[in-house]
């Protein structure tokens, strides 16, 4: 069973959806890939968001059944909460007061261990069978396989385009 772990940050200092544009950019994500992008993104909860990730890769280590390789983690689930707002009043013109509202948000990360496939390429040609190498020419006709009912379809129609294509000159020529 694959390891999943995932770390919370309450009452950060952001609006969700704010948060939530991050969030979109490393969903599904490796860890790695992941951390790079929160590193270069120019948003100012990003630096947030990776605390909250490095939590998640550390707690995912600290259970049992982990494997102890961190490439193989990914950002399994990741979303912001809305928090408790904070109202403050600013004053406005003529005696009147407007509303601020200070917004907070809970952000979880989730990571999940990929599973390991292990399988022997197929030389038939299935989906895991090796590709030929760029640059390298394809097998002659002679050395594929084909099943025998496909050639012959393949056959008898061009026999038949062809002598309607016979028929059709012959017609024009007697015209």
């Amino acid at each position: 069973m694959a390891v999943q772990a995932h770390a919370t940050a309450k009452y950060i200092r952001t609006s969700a959806q704010k948060a939530g544009l991050v969030l979109d950019l490393i969903r599904g994500r490796d860890v790695n890939a992941a951390l790079a992008t929160l590193r270069f993104a120019r948003k100012g909860v990003a630096r947030d968001i990776e605390k909250v990730l490095r939590s998640a890769i550390a707690n995912a280590s600290q259970k049992d059944g982990f494997g102890g390789d961190v490439e193989r983690l990914f950002v399994n689930a990741c979303y912001a909460n809305q928090g408790p707002s904070q109202k403050r009043i600013r004053p406005a013109p003529m005696g009147r007061a407007f509303r601020i509202v200070k917004r907070t948000a809970h952000l979880t990360v989730q990571v999940s261990e990929r599973p390991v496939h292990v399988s022997a390429p197929i030389a038939t040609g299935g989906p895991d069978a090796p590709k030929r190498p760029r640059g390298a020419k394809p097998k002659p006709a002679a050395a594929r396989k084909t099943p025998a009912k496909r050639s012959a379809k393949a056959g008898g129609a061009r026999k038949k385009t062809a002598a309607a294509a016979k028929s059709g000159r012959a017609k024009k020529a007697k015209a």
